[in-house]
């Protein structure tokens, strides 16, 4: 403890003006000490109570059932929250390895709640939040980018990472396309071949490039001054051509998605730009959150969109041609990122990352919940594998690792559909 720091604590003086004496005697305590409750609390004297505080009878005849006094009515609402969210809430002290109530601890001791996954391994490496994962095809390895300007090569068989690349620059997304692997960075984009180790060096935007997809043989890449770089496909000695930028966002572009011949981009501007593949042009312009459009999704026939205005919503083609909302979905926290795979079953299954620090699963179309993901830190970045598997990043920089359970064959007498 530093001088500074010893003298803070000496004088007794507390922002909050809750406690003001030496060791704070004359303090109004009305906290109860949490270490005091795990029967770990070593300070003498403690600011905080060590026993639970009693809550005075209210007069009935003088007050009212209606008046109930706000130390009862506010101890009786934080019993009510803690009983209502204890069953599925993470319990902190044991994500930090420090519970010490064991079995007997009301909170969850898991990282995820569902019986139809399990979390295989953590891959720890990145120092800050992991802002893309990819899983090239046509390779063994696995791909995560972070903001700590890391690119993470992992081995998919051991597990362990087999290389790491300093970029020199935060990454604000990464992508694969057949044997490539594209890296956002600032002010540019680094394209990596895979197959025969080439590296390539796109320029153009300006400021970080936030999101990326593949069409028609063209790279888009979302950019921090609103526009949508575009680079086509080129030469085999200069395989990547620039194209004039998209324009039309006020704000940075977050998200993008491709889904047949259109390209669809979310921004901080609340809004979604529809663009015309073959003529890269805006055909339309969806207003519908009113919030960020952190990631959008193309599901069949729908598009799939979530903002941190806490919806998910649905578009399908109305019979005008346009686009409009047939189902919103709400939540009680921001949304970061969608993605979508099938369980065992080769059920359709939606991931959505919220602010919380949880990753909701659901069954499509209906949006019954299927499990739930908790992490110590907000997930930043979802990707699905082969054969079940899923990767979830979060913004301390874990990697984790997840696959759904196989399904186990059924006996043939057990099928009431067998002959």
């Amino acid at each position: 403890m530093g001088l500074k720091a010893a003298a803070r604590v000496s004088d007794g003086t507390y922002k909050q003006g809750k406690f003001y004496g030496q060791c704070g005697h004359n303090a109004p305590r009305t906290k109860v000490c949490s270490y005091w409750l795990a029967g770990t609390c070593n300070r003498n004297p403690c600011r905080f109570l060590h026993r639970l505080p009693t809550v005075q009878p209210v007069n009935e005849f003088t007050s009212g059932s209606k008046n109930i006094s706000r130390s009862a009515r506010g101890e009786r609402g934080r019993k009510d929250s803690v009983s209502a969210k204890a069953p599925d809430s993470l319990c902190h002290f044991w994500a930090l390895g420090d519970c010490v109530k064991g079995d007997s601890c009301r909170f969850l001791h898991s990282w995820f709640q569902g019986s139809d996954f399990a979390l295989l391994t953590k891959l720890e490496g990145h120092k800050k939040s992991i802002s893309g994962i990819a899983l090239p095809p046509t390779s063994n390895k696995l791909y995560s980018g972070g903001r700590d300007g890391m690119l993470q090569i992992w081995d998919c068989y051991s597990g362990l990472c087999s290389e790491f690349i300093r970029l020199g620059a935060e990454v604000g997304s990464v992508i694969c396309e057949g044997p490539w692997v594209f890296v956002g960075l600032t002010n540019s984009v680094k394209a990596l071949n895979t197959e025969c180790g080439s590296t390539h060096h796109l320029s153009g935007p300006v400021g970080q490039v936030l999101a990326m997809a593949v069409a028609r043989d063209m790279l888009f890449a979302a950019i921090e001054d609103g526009t949508i770089r575009v680079w086509k496909a080129g030469t085999q000695a200069d395989p990547f051509l620039s194209g004039d930028p998209l324009k039309g966002h006020s704000c940075a572009v977050m998200s993008l998605t491709v889904g047949g011949n259109r390209l669809y981009s979310g921004s901080v501007d609340g809004n979604i730009r529809v663009w015309d593949i073959d003529t890269l042009t805006c055909i339309e312009v969806l207003h519908a959150h009113t919030d960020t459009v952190t990631s959008l999704l193309c599901w069949d026939c729908c598009l799939l969109s979530c903002s941190l205005d806490g919806t998910i919503k649905a578009w399908v083609v109305s019979e005008a041609g346009t686009l409009e909302v047939i189902y919103t979905h709400r939540e009680d926290a921001g949304i970061l990122v969608l993605c979508g795979m099938h369980d065992s079953e080769a059920k359709p299954i939606l991931l959505s990352a919220l602010k919380d620090n949880t990753v909701r699963l659901y069954d499509l179309p209906s949006f019954a919940e299927r499990g739930k993901l908790f992490s110590r830190k907000e997930v930043t970045s979802i990707q699905v594998g082969p054969g079940g598997l899923f990767f979830t990043g979060d913004a301390l920089g874990t990697l984790n690792v997840w696959k759904w359970h196989s399904v186990e064959p059924k006996e043939q007498a057990s099928d009431p559909m067998c002959c």
